[in-house]
């Protein structure tokens, strides 16, 4: 529970998005997977825009499609039905090819678990994503962002699950993507290790302007958000636009 002590400052959240162009536009967004004879609905038609800068929560139950949405946006996956653009470019054209160029130039992913490779230390671990992009931070600067320096020549074995993650974040940052989606960043950890987690994806869209997108089961972590996109069924259930964004350090669990 936080003391309210932080001297960031709550953000104007209606400042932050408006005006602001749209990153995303997906009209009409199906996703329907065959499993044997049954057909599973994951989304049934969503339409959504994320609008460049904001920070977006997705709140839903599990099967709601809130991770299904985020892989069509990132480009992990494609919908049945549907459109997707980015910046005006129709993703759903792309082929497997072009979808990967777009993961690689544009596109920071954080998971639950953190899929660093053991054998790599946390500075090596960033550096192979560095290595194959266009104009990417210095590992070190990403690691600084994530109040990681001293960890730098560590091993995943050698870290704490929060510090796992906050390595994750920094590999997804250091390419400087313009969309980073986060999936339950914060699902296998403590409740004061997750915020230390928050924070660093916090630094990222405020400090990056990167429009980030966080799923999460977790409703206190929704007013961290610009705007709340609740799920149901594979439809937007409901949007919430929050007045004030209060930072993770400050919010009360």
């Amino acid at each position: 529970m936080s003391d309210h002590s932080s001297s960031q400052p709550v953000r104007d959240s209606a400042a932050a998005t408006a005006d602001a162009p749209a990153v995303f536009e997906a009209r009409g967004l199906t996703k329907i997977y065959h499993v044997g004879d049954v057909d599973v609905h994951a989304l049934r038609g969503v339409d959504v825009n994320l609008y460049e800068g904001e920070f977006v929560v997705l709140l839903g139950p599990s099967g709601s499609g809130k991770s299904t949405l985020l892989n069509i946006l990132g480009g992990l996956d494609v919908p049945t039905a549907g459109h997707v653009r980015y910046f005006g470019h129709d993703l759903t054209k792309d082929d497997d090819r072009a979808l990967t160029q777009f993961r690689r130039e544009h596109v920071g992913f954080v998971f639950q678990f953190y899929n660093l490779i053991p054998s790599l230390t946390a500075m090596e671990n960033i550096a192979l994503v560095t290595e194959i992009s266009t104009d990417p931070m210095r590992p070190a600067e990403a690691l600084e962002m994530v109040d990681l320096s001293d960890r730098k020549d560590h091993f995943p074995s050698q870290l704490s699950g929060g510090e796992q993650q906050r390595v994750a974040i920094a590999r997804a940052i250091a390419k400087r993507p313009k969309v980073l989606l986060c999936d339950e960043p914060t699902g296998a950890l403590d409740v004061k290790t997750g915020i230390v987690v928050l924070e660093a994806i916090e630094r990222a869209n405020r400090e990056l302007g990167t429009t980030t997108a966080v799923i999460t089961h977790n409703a206190i972590i929704a007013e961290m958000a610009d705007r709340v996109l609740m799920l149901s069924g594979g439809l937007i259930s409901d949007v919430r636009h929050n007045t004030r964004r209060i930072p993770a350090c400050d919010l009360v669990w």
